[in-house]
């Protein structure tokens, strides 16, 4: 019988469990986007899942999103990030860099450049800046010459990764982040060959895809999808229809993974369950909601056919929590509070479990 603890086989490599650190923003870099010595321990603590995705990581300047975010687009961000991977692979773990070029979501004084977009359509809400929360620019629309160069930037930043120490990518294509723009039908008003149809809006994504894949092979490259999620203002229509023909665009691939967030219903997760048929991470709760991933979330998505399962806030508090759930021990809570604050408090002081007498 297939549970959270049997081991899986993810292209060269052997899982011993199906537990998933997703991605999380942890907002800790060194100035010039360049990862830690405490981001290596971060890691290093939770090197016990099946697999860490990173947090996201700016494939270019342009594409960061946030302030105090890493980069893989300079040999000196490469560089720091060998310590982040080798600390990992001593602790017996294995992980994947998370590329996010976050298109309109960013701010000129984060990045010294205007944000650039699907179309000229500001997303909703305030994005973080140097200087606190702003309102979320226009963005300029990426003329379709333009488009390219921003498909390549993930494939280059793979090639970093994997020169890195990273195990493997994975493509940033949810939460309302460049590629998502792309698949949205309000932020992306194009009506060249990368809007208006879904074969169209599902261009950039695949295109984004098969250029990684080409530099750093199929069994290293994974991609992040949020049918239908509202992030940042986004809108999807024909949520199926969409993401159906976009699993199915990318199974042609044989990709490691497709990592889903449940921001659909159970009816089109399973759906789309049914048109992937390659390895499916299941996220099978809301990131902004107030629920966080259990022992039970996890058997559930499993028995309707997931195979790896991703926990992204319980990992916060837990550097343990393979154990945790193994075990039926308690599960912390984090403090909201240390999130996005920077530095090690509420980052590197959560403990394992300690057992009393």
């Amino acid at each position: 019988m297939t549970t959270l603890f049997t081991g899986y086989r993810l292209g060269d490599l052997a899982l011993p469990n199906r537990v998933v650190m997703a991605p999380m923003s942890r907002v800790r870099a060194a100035a010039g986007g360049l990862a830690t010595p405490s981001m290596a321990r971060y890691y290093a603590q939770r090197a016990t899942a099946g697999l860490i995705v990173s947090e996201g990581v700016q494939p270019s300047l342009i594409g960061q999103s946030n302030p105090g975010t890493p980069g893989l687009h300079t040999d000196d961000q490469v560089e720091s990030w060998r310590q982040v991977t080798d600390a990992v692979h001593v602790n017996g773990g294995r992980i994947f860099a998370q590329i996010m070029h976050g298109g309109r979501v960013s701010h000129p004084d984060t990045t010294g450049m205007r944000p650039v977009g699907p179309s000229a359509v500001a997303a909703v809400g305030e994005v973080f800046t140097p200087t606190g929360p702003q309102p979320v620019p226009v963005p300029r629309a990426l003329g379709t010459a333009e488009v390219p160069e921003h498909v390549r930037s993930y494939a280059q930043a793979a090639r970093r990764a994997v020169d890195a120490g990273f195990d493997g990518v994975e493509l940033h294509g949810a939460n309302g982040y460049l590629i998502s723009q792309f698949l949205s039908a309000n932020a992306n008003l194009r009506t060249d060959r990368y809007g208006g149809s879904v074969t169209n809006r599902i261009r950039f994504a695949v295109e984004a895809v098969t250029a990684t894949v080409e530099a750093v092979g199929a069994d290293r490259t994974g991609i992040r999808l949020s049918p239908g999620g509202p992030f940042w203002g986004i809108e999807e229509t024909e949520v199926a229809e969409h993401y159906t023909a976009l699993l199915g665009e990318l199974a042609r691939l044989d990709l490691a993974y497709v990592h889903l967030e449940a921001t659909a219903d159970e009816e089109t997760l399973l759906g789309l369950r049914k048109a992937w048929p390659g390895t499916l991470v299941m996220n099978p709760v809301l990131p902004l909601g107030p629920k966080q991933t259990g022992r039970g979330e996890a058997d559930h998505w499993l028995g309707l056919g997931a195979d790896l399962i991703s926990f992204g806030r319980a990992f916060i508090a837990n550097p343990d929590l393979v154990e945790r759930l193994r075990t039926g021990l308690p599960i912390a809570p984090a403090d909201e509070a240390t999130y996005f604050q920077g530095g090690d408090n509420g980052y590197l002081t959560y403990s394992a479990y300690q057992h009393t007498q």
